[in-house]
């Protein structure tokens, strides 16, 4: 038997918050292209609906990534992982990830020194 939505939502270790942080993937590339917040509707949203949606913290309200900029992620896939207190969520990105225009989040800063030397 099929695992409904509500069940996988409650598999979920939400925060004290009430959210949990959803790390988001390129499906084919396993490149990460962000981080956001979800509550338990945002992820029910977003397993029923196949479109991203997430919990604005500093607003206070859903979004769902790319009505505004166009730049969508359909969902290819979730994971949840081993403690329950995270989400893998494998999308398709169409357009930038990053609300500054870049592909991913992640491209601004390198914190390991080492680990960037080691590449030059």
């Amino acid at each position: 038997m099929t695992e409904s939505v509500d069940e996988r939502v409650g598999r979920v270790a939400f925060n004290s918050d009430g959210l949990v942080a959803a790390i988001i993937q390129q499906w084919d590339s396993r490149e990460v292209l962000m981080l956001g917040w979800m509550d338990a509707e945002a992820l029910r949203r977003t397993l029923s609906e196949g479109r991203v949606t997430f919990w604005s913290r500093s607003r206070r309200e859903y979004w769902r990534k790319g009505d505004t900029s166009g730049n969508i992620q359909l969902v290819r896939g979730a994971r949840l992982d081993c403690d329950g207190d995270a989400i893998l969520v494998e999308v398709e990105q169409v357009g930038p990830a990053c609300h500054t225009g870049t592909r991913t989040c992640f491209d601004a800063d390198d914190l390991d020194p080492v680990v960037a030397e080691r590449q030059a």
